[in-house]
């Protein structure tokens, strides 16, 4: 389907489909339990843990939007990683993303010390890496790309060659891209997982999951568990997210305006060491992202020249970009990984990742770009500023060389 096919569903999944009263926009059905029609006689729903209208549409939605089988709606995008793991044989070997989301490898790690399963950590833009593990047995490769927060981009077509040759169960996170940007499916992928939090809802009032399946097995093995584990995602946060849904691609290509905009300033600017963005020809993944997405993303990670008490000063002259975790919503938001998203990491495995205590995460909204600009450019100055102080008050005591910024 054409990327216009694409967002004509995202408009339109769900509207119309009233029959009781023709609404236009599909009705919101809270209840919690449904009428049998007779004994032993159960109509389509019988209780919103394990099925609800409201909760189905936006499963449908997601599932669509991926070219999957179905979808499964959770509570948070850690739950959908929680119910993959349900599907996973005793004792089953995860290969992971060492730079992968603090949260994720907080669960994964938590869960071997449990002894539930193993996990490896590996560097999976290491093909060669990957399949000597994979010879070695693994039930699951789990991957993100881009990767949070250094936006590491990996081959998804040849790990998901690798993954079906060696008969292993491949998921990928496509939380930072959505499928407006990327659908891992058409890559080989058997599961995508996604905190709906982020762009499929866009307004930051939702906390939501959802994990979609390649094949209808797939697919019935994680509506048991989630039923049978109750980790399904309420009604009204899933109406909520469908409402988000029908704006997702008009959204992103302001983010994506937006985004481009801020790259170019952060490139340029002496108070920044390093950018991290797919966008950059310099960076890395730069051509396999431009094959496998059809847009770089609307997340942005740099590193701030100078030590910890820089991070600080810009973070304390920004305006229009609030100090808060999460990314993906209307509202530009600024992230510390290393005492924020990523705190759960052990200081090794921050530096293993490439998670310095310099390094901000920007989520770009969908603001006026020019304002987005003018704030952000503002208090890299300040940046500036205070290490030219630093550097005169260090020369004037005989520390540096005058004019060594």
């Amino acid at each position: 389907m054409s990327s216009k096919s694409f967002q004509t569903l995202a408009a339109t999944l769900g509207m119309t489909s009233d029959t009781q009263f023709g609404a236009v926009t599909p009705p919101l059905h809270l209840s919690t339990n449904f009428t049998f029609d007779g004994l032993g006689r159960r109509r389509e729903y019988d209780n919103s843990r394990s099925g609800n209208p409201t909760r189905d549409l936006l499963a449908d939605a997601i599932a669509k939007l991926e070219n999957g089988y179905g979808a499964i709606v959770t509570s948070s995008g850690m739950s959908a990683l929680t119910l993959l793991t349900h599907i996973l044989p005793p004792q089953a070997h995860v290969l992971a993303p060492h730079d992968c989301f603090g949260g994720t490898h907080r669960l994964l790690t938590a869960l071997e010390k449990k002894g539930v399963l193993s996990v490896s950590f590996i560097d999976f833009s290491d093909l060669k890496e990957l399949e000597r593990d994979l010879i070695q047995g693994a039930d699951l490769v789990l991957v993100e790309s881009p990767s949070n927060p250094l936006l590491r981009i990996v081959d998804l077509k040849k790990i998901g060659d690798l993954c079906k040759e060696h008969d292993t169960l491949y998921a990928v996170d496509n939380t930072f891209l959505s499928p407006a940007l990327q659908r891992p499916i058409e890559l080989g992928a058997n599961l995508v997982i996604h905190s709906t939090t982020k762009y499929l809802n866009g307004h930051s009032d939702v906390v939501g999951g959802a994990i979609v399946a390649d094949t209808q097995d797939l697919h019935s093995q994680l509506t048991w568990w989630a039923n049978c584990t109750g980790l399904t995602g309420t009604p009204f946060d899933s109406y909520l997210t469908l409402r988000g849904i029908r704006t997702l691609f008009a959204r992103m290509r302001t983010h994506l305006e937006n985004s481009a905009k801020l790259v170019n300033l952060l490139t340029q600017h002496p108070a920044v060491k390093k950018v991290y963005y797919p966008g950059l020809e310099s960076h890395p993944g730069h051509h396999l992202a431009k094959e496998q997405q059809s847009g770089f993303g609307a997340v942005i990670s740099f590193e701030v020249q100078g030590g910890i008490d820089q991070v600080k000063v810009l973070l304390e002259h920004l305006k229009l970009f609030t100090l808060a975790e999460s990314l993906g919503g209307v509202e530009s938001l600024v992230a510390h990984p290393a005492t924020m998203t990523h705190a759960s990491m052990t200081a090794e495995a921050r530096k293993r990742a490439g998670i310095s205590d310099q390094l901000l995460r920007l989520s770009v909204g969908i603001e006026d770009g020019d304002d987005l600009l003018r704030d952000l450019k503002k208090s890299l100055d300040e940046v500036q500023n205070s290490r030219i102080k630093l550097n005169q008050a260090a020369a004037k005591d005989g520390l540096l060389p005058m004019g060594l910024i």
